[in-house]
């Protein structure tokens, strides 16, 4: 089912892709799908949605076929009345929308909560799974300063600060992004969560850093299943949050990698460097034959 409908938060000159739907668990599930050739699955963060994915789906889809998702909660996509927005929920119905749209030989792109969702899948369902892109994220459960993050804005002031400020879009997405937006792209960014209820979602996630541990558990653990695929790491040197030590860990897991270090790139890589991701995507692509 398509649908052109836009909110008047969305500026479609900036995004102006056929927006898909699908029903998913209850969820109406929002996604893009353009191009042809071989397929990348790109998956968000936290407070993004696939807007965030605009430049290298443009960049891209002359030569692959660009899918990028909105988990329930986010961007265009309507959760069902019981669903909790957490990770595990969220992979779940990205695999959901996989099965659904029949696909295989996945490329998956992932960057920040992108890493647990779209690596846990892989992870679940390694016959599916070509090879992986890999921006500054984690698959694993968090510790330090990951786990101080999340204790302060999953706390009942962040709670009230991101529910009633929209504090986490309006701080991290300036600050993670290595230029100044302009009013309508800010719009894009924001237009999502207009009420305090709306930003639930985007707490949960702050708090899920340390209530999901055995989720993370489980999709480090899955990592093994998919240890051997190609991964192309492309990683924002200037980023907050996901340090030089999580590109290395991520090497490490997957010895048949190339690792593109973004120079100066903050921690929206696919804003700070879509040009220099989308260029090193189409020079790996090739050493990433099809899996057994």
């Amino acid at each position: 089912m398509a649908d052109d409908d836009s909110p008047g938060w969305l500026d479609r000159g900036l995004f102006p892709f056929k927006s898909r739907f699908r029903d998913i668990a209850g969820n109406r599930v929002h996604y893009i799908d353009e191009g042809d050739g071989p397929v990348l699955l790109m998956l968000h963060g936290n407070p993004t949605w696939s807007f965030l994915y605009r430049h290298l789906v443009r960049l891209l889809a002359p030569d692959f076929r660009c899918i990028a998702v909105d988990y329930p909660g986010f961007g265009l996509s309507q959760a069902a009345p019981d669903y909790g927005f957490t990770p595990r929920e969220h992979s779940a119905v990205v695999e959901g929308l996989v099965d659904a749209l029949g696909l295989d030989q996945l490329t998956i792109m992932v960057q920040d909560w992108g890493g647990p969702i779209g690596l846990g899948l892989a992870g679940r369902r390694p016959e599916l799974t070509r090879a992986l892109l890999i921006g500054n994220s984690f698959a694993w459960p968090a510790t330090g300063g990951m786990i101080a993050f999340s204790r302060l804005f999953g706390s009942r002031l962040g709670r009230w600060s991101i529910t009633r400020q929209n504090l986490m879009a309006r701080w991290l997405i300036p600050a993670g992004t290595n230029r100044t937006l302009s009013r309508p792209e800010l719009a894009a960014y924001y237009g999502p969560f207009p009420s305090p209820a709306s930003r639930l979602p985007i707490w949960t996630f702050a708090r899920q850093i340390r209530l999901s541990r055995a989720y993370l558990a489980e999709v480090e653990a899955g990592l093994r299943r998919i240890a051997d695929r190609p991964a192309l790491i492309a990683w924002g040197e200037a980023d907050g949050a996901f340090r030089a030590a999580d590109r290395e860990r991520f090497e490490r897991l997957f010895p048949a990698h190339r690792t593109v270090v973004l120079a100066g790139a903050k921690h929206f890589i696919q804003e700070n460097a879509p040009d220099t991701i989308a260029a090193a995507i189409r020079d790996w692509f090739p050493v990433a034959a099809p899996s057994h």
